[in-house]
Formats: C-alpha cells, structure tokens, sequence
C-alpha cells in the first residue's frame, strides 16, 4: 500500500471508531444495542441518538472538512505555510457578519446564517487584499496583514457583545466554536456548498501543484495564475465562511490538517486535500467528542480544544520558519 492508502485507510478507520464512540457516550452513555435499535426504529433514545448526536457528528466531520480544505487552498495560493482561514482574518469577517445578524436578529433562520457568512467572510477577504496590493505584495505582508485585521475583527465582535449583553450567552457559544444546539437544520443550508465546493477544489488540485513552482513556471505551462489565485481564494473564503456560519469559529484547524497532511503524504494536491480533508473530520470531532465528555453535563466549546493543541503548533510552525 502506498502512503496515500494507508493515510486514507487509517484516517477512515479512526474516524468510524471516533464516531461510534460520538454515538455511544455523552451525559447518558448508551450501548451499542440501544444506538443500532435506535438509528433503525426510533424508540425511548430517539431524541438524543437520531436529533442531537446524530446531527452533530455529521456537522463536525462536515465543518471539519470544509475548513481543513479551505486551509489547503489559502496556503497553496498564498505560498505562505503559515496561513490558514482563521488567521488570515476570513473567519473573523464570516464571524463579524453573523454574530451581528445573530444578537440584533435572535430568532433568525438558519439557512441564511451562510449566506450572511460569505458576505462577511467576502469583505474581509477583499480589504486584505487591498491593502496588500497597495504596497509591494508579499506572502509575509499578506500573512501579517491577514493577522492584524483578524485582531480588528474581533474587537468589533466583543463592542457588539457590549451592546447587546442579553443575547450576550447564546453569541458566546457560537463565538468560542461550539456545535451545542446543532442539529438538522443546520445541516442542509450547509451540504450544497460543500458538494459544490470540495469537487471543485480537487479539480484545482494539479494546478496548484504547477502554481507551486512560480508564477512564470506555471504560465509558461498553461495555467492562468491570476484566474487561479480567484478561483481557488473564491473557494477557500466559501469554505470557511459557511463552515463558521454553522458552529463558529473553531480555530487551527484550517492550519493543522494541511500540515498533518503534507507530512503523511507530500505536498501533491491531489493526495494532500482528500488526507487533510479526513484530518479536519477527525480534529473537529474528536474536538466536539471529548467537549461533551469532559465533565459531563457541562458541555466545553469545541474551539476551545482546538486552539489548546493548534497555538502551540503554531508557535513550533513560527520558530520553524523563521528564516522564511
């Protein structure tokens, strides 16, 4: 087996232990009798396995797909290791736009929550690369621009949260990455971009590989860079807007999994998105897993877990490239 299949046959056979054990504990434990009796005919469980862990555990491996993919593409684009949708100040614009819409309009559908979450993942993506091209661009400007304007991002979300102190508790989960509350609804308004989106990025996967080797090389070998660099940052902000949309800002995650993926299969696009696709499911979940198994029945927000593992790594990634 190569590398790509054991990645790929490992990461997949976790992923189901992972979610079986999702399915099996919480608050209330359940057997594994309860759990199959349940998924196929309902009965005394049937909320807790089919309308709240059900759910979330689709969410988790969606979301943590969208974002590790999302991270893949922002670095290939960027050039820069270092960069990840939530450092570079997306999911701070996805997460302005929605908390906004989510403390002035409480009681708001969730489908639009995605819609709302482009917008503002859009603009922030937009003013960043502004600014960057105002000045001599460069992947480290870029980066340390992407930075700056995150930390600006969120200052705006905590004046909201002093503005509007009664939604303060409900805005509070979502901020911190939570999929508390998660369910169904949740879902559909966010599987169409990702059956959109995740094909597309992969059909993106060989350019990126030429996009590697310079802007003249891969000119000189057909591929339109600026069209790409559109393309692929149009896909990534996508991913990483409507993933926050849905359980907030998880953070790292878009930063962790392209690494973790390169080091298991190279640097090809090809093998290195459907990998960091199966490791974002798996940090997300395993996130949200033990979030609600902590210290029952207190329930930790998810982001809280990720950034636990993923600033450390970060720091190691800055000492790491210091000299880039």
């Amino acid at each position: 087996m190569t590398r790509f299949q054991k990645s790929l046959s490992g990461g997949g056979l976790l992923l189901v232990i992972l979610a079986v054990y999702s399915l099996l504990n919480g608050a209330h434990h359940l057997s594994v009798n309860t759990v199959v009796s349940t998924l196929f005919y309902a009965g005394d469980q049937d909320f807790i396995v089919n309308h709240y862990r059900l759910p979330r555990l689709f969410i988790a491996i969606l979301v943590g797909m969208g974002l590790a993919i999302s991270g893949v593409l922002t670095q290939a684009i960027i050039r820069n290791p270092l960069a990840s949708p939530d450092l570079m100040g997306i999911s701070g614009g996805a997460g302005l736009a929605a908390c906004t819409v989510l403390l002035t309009q409480p009681d708001i559908n969730p489908a639009w929550l995605p819609v709302i979450a482009l917008l503002g993942g859009f603009t922030a993506a937009f003013l960043i690369y502004w600014l960057n091209s105002r000045h001599q661009p460069s992947p480290a400007r870029l980066a340390l621009l992407g930075i700056a304007i995150s930390a600006f991002l969120s200052s705006c979300i905590n004046f909201l949260l002093v503005l509007y102190p009664i939604e303060v508790n409900s805005a509070m989960i979502w901020l911190t990455g939570s999929l508390w509350g998660r369910n169904w609804d949740y879902i559909w308004p966010l599987l169409p971009w990702l059956l959109t989106l995740v094909p597309f990025s992969y059909y993106l996967a060989w350019r990126l590989d030429l996009f590697a080797l310079g802007d003249e090389t891969a000119s000189a070998l057909g591929v339109d860079t600026k069209r790409l660099q559109i393309m692929a940052l149009l896909s990534a902000v996508a991913l990483a807007s409507v993933s926050v949309a849905v359980c907030g800002t998880i953070g790292f995650v878009g930063l962790l999994a392209p690494h973790l993926a390169r080091l298991l299969v190279g640097s090809q696009h090809k093998l290195m998105l459907p990998v960091a696709a199966l490791i974002g499911a798996l940090l997300v979940l395993s996130a949200d897993t033990l979030a609600r198994n902590l210290a029952p029945p207190l329930e930790l927000p998810a982001g809280v877990l990720t950034a636990i593992l993923g600033a450390p790594y970060f720091v190691f990634l800055l000492h790491r490239y210091k000299g880039w």
